[in-house]
């Protein structure tokens, strides 16, 4: 929701002759003839600026490059290539601890196959192997930097009438939020098993997930949530609530219960959107977010209620506002997270405001700049959330 830089997949177009009515074609050379190329250029400007730390800053550019052939007998297949390299004089100096690593690295620079996959699909069924992106409430690919995540998974959905059925299997996972210094990393010990079901309608969408985690995140996770849309005198109003159950296993101490409500309204260039999330306090025990950013309603840019959440209670709530004209949308949004004294006696309070401004002419051009401030309440001497960081985005689907 508070995601201001969050960037859309990029935008497909299809070469050679025109596809049948199914988007099938009748011949194995024209699984080739019809294929598509599509792509993404971007580059990010990103400082940091640290109350109680060296200042840093990097500028990069980069690529997504896809080649998906057509589906002939329900099959076809896709490569992904993606690229990031920081651009040196307008980025810090490495060796003097001025160059922040989160666009390409500490070397710099990231190249990866970061999709590589068959799929086949028949009758609402679809099988997806190998390296794909996946978008499910704990493991996503929170596309709001150079890399976004992908995943080494094994896929099944099926649709039939108002219902959306998902099952699959998570084996490693990369991008920026796994470490683009790391490369392609394991999620958990053995993987991540899931199944998730969607109702959905043009009025009200109910979704639960299961998912069993093993390794130093070890847990057994059920995730609802369930939204309903109104239309009150002329404001469009959504409704939503979730629940995020976290049970330990492999002695990981994740163990949480996490409650959530929301309400967006808009009316004509007005949006105004209230999220609440409640965490209980586990005994020495944090929450789980999963591979990605992550599904609570509060999660803003930087803060998640993961940061403060061990043995303890915590109460967030974010308020955002925006406001569009013509191509340009004005955002803000405040977000204050609260966490009782742990064990210790130790208390947490941390303020969060992403301040944004959009340009998108099209669906295939977006410029964008956030400026994101943290203030740690109860700690003014940490270098954890005592920062500020300003972003300029441009990107070009193709």
């Amino acid at each position: 929701m508070t995601k201001i830089l969050k960037l859309s997949l990029a935008t497909a177009i299809a070469l050679g002759t025109a596809l049948s009515a199914d988007n099938e074609v009748v011949t194995l050379k024209g699984m080739f003839d019809d294929a598509k190329v599509s792509g993404n250029v971007r580059s990010i400007y990103s400082s940091y600026s640290n109350d109680n730390d060296i200042d840093t800053d990097a500028t990069a550019i980069g690529l997504q490059l896809k080649y998906e052939l057509a589906k002939y007998n329900g099959f076809n297949a896709g490569v992904n290539f993606t690229a990031t390299q920081d651009i040196e004089f307008l980025s810090g100096d490495k060796e003097e601890g001025k160059r922040n690593d989160e666009l390409s690295g500490a070397d710099k620079s990231y190249t990866d196959l970061t999709e590589a996959y068959i799929n086949y699909e028949i009758n609402g069924l679809n099988l997806r192997i190998g390296r794909q992106v996946v978008d499910t409430p704990l493991a996503d690919s929170d596309d709001i930097r150079m890399v976004p995540n992908t995943f080494e998974a094994y896929m099944t959905t099926y649709e039939v009438d108002a219902f959306s059925i998902v099952a699959g299997h998570l084996n490693r996972w990369q991008g920026a939020d796994a470490g683009l210094d790391d490369g392609w990393v394991k999620t958990g010990k053995d993987g991540v098993n899931l199944a998730g079901v969607t109702f959905s309608n043009d009025d009200f969408e109910v979704n639960g997930w299961y998912y069993n985690i093993s390794g130093e995140e070890g847990n057994n996770a059920i995730y609802i949530d369930a939204s309903t849309n109104l239309n009150l005198s002329g404001v469009d109003l959504t409704l939503a609530a979730q629940y995020l159950n976290e049970s330990e296993q492999d002695s990981s101490n994740v163990e949480a219960k996490i409650y959530g409500a929301m309400a967006e309204a808009s009316v004509d260039s007005f949006g105004f959107a209230l999220a609440y999330n409640k965490s209980s306090k586990q005994d020495g025990k944090h929450s789980f977010s999963g591979y990605g950013g992550g599904t609570l309603f509060t999660n803003m840019d930087t803060m998640i209620i993961d940061e403060i959440i061990e043995d303890r209670d915590v109460d967030a709530i974010v308020a955002s506002l925006s406001y569009t004209i013509s191509d340009v949308t004005l955002s803000y949004a405040y977000g204050d997270f609260n966490g009782d004294a742990d064990g210790s006696g130790t208390k947490a309070h941390i303020v969060e405001q992403d301040i944004g401004v959009e340009y998108a002419p099209s669906e295939d051009i977006l410029l964008s700049a956030v400026y994101i401030i943290d203030d740690n309440k109860e700690d003014a001497t940490s270098t954890d959330f005592n920062s500020k960081n300003f972003r300029i985005l441009a990107s070009y689907n193709f």
